[in-house]
């Protein structure tokens, strides 16, 4: 059920989810093999939807089995997929190989665009989240820039680089289309690992702090089983540890942790462009209950096979 924030007779705040959904195909070293509904974006758009709020996903899939396996997985979790008036031949495939640790490293067989037309939501979304594969690879990545640079004057942007160096070339190429969205974005949650290819020998706090001066409020850095680290425009620094739990595989944990992150800065009052200064002036006791209860259910998705976050329910807070 979606939490209706807004007052009697408004319409209720959506958030709009911009990128890949896909198909993981899962290879595990028992010699299984699954196929699974994946893809960054399309896991941020699910932790959402399962945590109660509206949200929608523009995305690029196809007409096919694996293309209805996708949208029957985000209906399941009151994901509503935009139409638009193009789609690709056949949905997009990237298979997982997974280590004796659960760690994934991926191949990918995908095309990305955005529709030139689509059905967009009737209220300007309150949050537009984008990220991985989709905000770099051509040709929709320059698409996917426009629309977050058109939206900044009514939504929080949040961006996760989540980078792929298999589909995005060198670091060099890579830096500064990667740059370029976290000046336009509000929210920035990367992981140590990116941030490690991306600036090699960098300790990923300087990283941070500097891409907190180039125009987001808040700056995440996650660092797995050890926690997370943040920055804001105004100077608060915090770390907040990881709840120790029996790993089944890492799949999803980083796209669950930014849901939460969406979620919690939401509940807070921080989201939509009018809420911008606020954003940057959190408080750090805020933000220190924000990650931490991102922490948690980054934790419950690393504890079960797949992108599985949980709902707010597991939570326990419906």
């Amino acid at each position: 059920m979606t939490r209706d924030d807004a007052a009697p007779g408004a319409l209720v705040p959506r958030a709009l989810v911009v990128g890949e959904a896909l198909i993981d195909v899962v290879r595990r070293t028992d010699g299984s093999v699954a196929e699974h509904p994946g893809g960054s974006p399309m896991n941020v758009a699910i932790g959402l939807g399962r945590l109660g709020r509206g949200v929608d996903l523009l995305t690029w899939l196809g007409q096919d089995a694996r293309g209805d396996a996708v949208r029957r997985h985000l209906e399941a979790s009151a994901v509503r997929v935009l139409t638009g008036d193009t789609q690709p031949a056949s949905t997009s495939v990237a298979t997982a190989t997974l280590d004796a640790d659960g760690v994934a490293t991926y191949d990918f067989d995908l095309t990305w665009d955005l529709p030139a037309r689509w059905d967009a939501p009737v209220v300007d979304p309150l949050v537009v989240h984008t990220g991985s594969i989709a905000a770099v690879l051509a040709p929709g990545g320059a698409a996917v820039a426009q629309l977050v640079a058109a939206h900044r004057a009514s939504s929080t942007i949040t961006y996760d680089p989540n980078l792929r160096p298999a589909l995005m070339g060198t670091p060099g190429a890579t830096r500064p289309r990667v740059e370029a969205l976290v000046a336009l974005s509000d929210v920035v949650k990367v992981s140590d690992e990116d941030l490690e290819w991306l600036h090699p020998g960098v300790a990923p706090t300087d990283i941070a702090e500097e891409w907190a001066r180039l125009g987001p409020g808040l700056v995440v850095v996650t660092h797995g089983g050890d926690g997370a680290f943040a920055c804001t425009a105004t100077g608060v620094k915090l770390t907040v540890p990881a709840p120790r739990v029996e790993v089944a595989d890492t799949v999803g944990a980083g796209d669950s942790f930014m849901s939460g992150l969406i979620d919690g800065l939401w509940s807070a009052g921080l989201l939509g462009a009018d809420r911008r200064g606020a954003l940057a002036d959190v408080d750090a006791a805020t933000l220190q209950r924000v990650l931490a209860r991102c922490a948690r259910i980054a934790a419950i998705t690393v504890s079960r096979a797949g992108a599985n976050p949980p709902s707010s329910v597991e939570l326990g807070e419906a």
